[in-house]
């Protein structure tokens, strides 16, 4: 198997997905990120079943969620997930596979404004709690 190979090719089954999901959620919220939202995908698109998009208060804090999440996906399920956006920390992204994760700065998030994107118009959006 290539390390290039997608974090998600044996196409696991809806329990490890939840399971999955599941941590993505429990590891953020032990990092403490901030308006924390998970956006269902299935049969909107092919590229994951979850997204999940959180914030951090400063791009150290954004960097340190993201690697962590990425130590904690390979050790609980074996899997490699795939992190861009280190070491600026602006925005970085976590494909775990099934569930892709955005961290962001708030005024990032704010200006990207994903939510909006994929129809949660009525979601937080960073830095309007």
């Amino acid at each position: 198997m290539s390390n290039l190979a997608p974090a998600n090719d044996t196409a696991p089954g809806a329990e490890s997905v939840a399971a999955l999901h599941a941590l993505v959620m429990q590891s953020l919220d032990d990092d403490q990120a901030q308006e924390t939202i998970s956006i269902p995908l299935e049969g909107k698109s092919s590229i994951a079943d979850y997204m999940v998009i959180a914030s951090g208060r400063s791009s150290r804090q954004v960097a340190a969620i993201a690697q962590h999440l990425a130590e904690r996906i390979k050790k609980e399920t074996g899997r490699s997930a795939r992190v861009e956006g280190l070491p600026v920390a602006d925005w970085v992204l976590i494909d775990a596979g099934d569930v892709i994760v955005h961290l962001f700065k708030p005024e990032v998030r704010s200006f990207y404004n994903l939510e909006r994107m994929w129809g949660f118009v009525d979601a937080p959006v960073a830095g309007n709690a």
